[in-house]
């Protein structure tokens, strides 16, 4: 499985019992969708390998208290602190209308109300307190906000992203 294929859900944040126990830092909004796994994988080694749950319950809302097979001691529960968890893309839940997963959009045109055709989404950047659409038109590289006022439609049959953006935005780039 490669980290392309997965979607990140967490990191292991510390160990819970001296049976091996850790505490899952789960980044969802909802985590009680997470609670009945059988597997996960974890990034061990700069590989993701694949750990089995033996039982898992929600600690404190956002954390996830998991008892992984053949982890049984502290020290083996030392191993995996601070790694990362992944499930595979096709775990996620399909979203409906205008919600989307920031992966899906990646090559869908950007179509402006005002504007026309933009260009085509190559990233999403949401390193920033505003989410952006990094867009490629011809070369040049437009930013546009990921605001929920801005973007009009998703439509996932034709790939393409209507927005209505505010007046001069996309003249900034070009």
């Amino acid at each position: 499985m490669k980290k392309e294929e997965c979607f990140y859900l967490g990191k292991i944040v510390s160990k819970f019992s001296f049976k091996g126990e850790v505490l899952i830092k789960l980044d969802t909004d909802e985590p009680e969708s997470y609670v009945k796994m059988e597997s996960v994988f974890v990034d061990y080694n700069n590989n993701l390998v694949p750990f089995f749950i033996e039982r898992s319950t929600l600690h404190k809302s956002d954390l996830l208290r998991v008892k992984f097979e053949d982890v049984d001691s502290e020290e083996d529960a030392n191993d995996l602190m601070k790694a990362e968890i992944y499930l595979p893309l096709t775990l996620l839940p399909k979203l409906e209308g205008d919600q989307f997963y920031f992966h899906e959009v990646i090559g869908f045109k950007i179509i402006d109300n005002a504007y026309g055709e933009v260009g085509v989404i190559k990233s999403i950047n949401d390193s920033t307190a505003q989410a952006l659409f990094e867009i490629d038109r011809n070369g040049t590289e437009i930013l546009i906000p990921m605001n929920d006022e801005f973007i009009d439609k998703i439509d996932r049959d034709s790939k393409e992203v209507r927005v209505n953006t505010p007046e001069g935005l996309i003249d900034l780039y070009l």
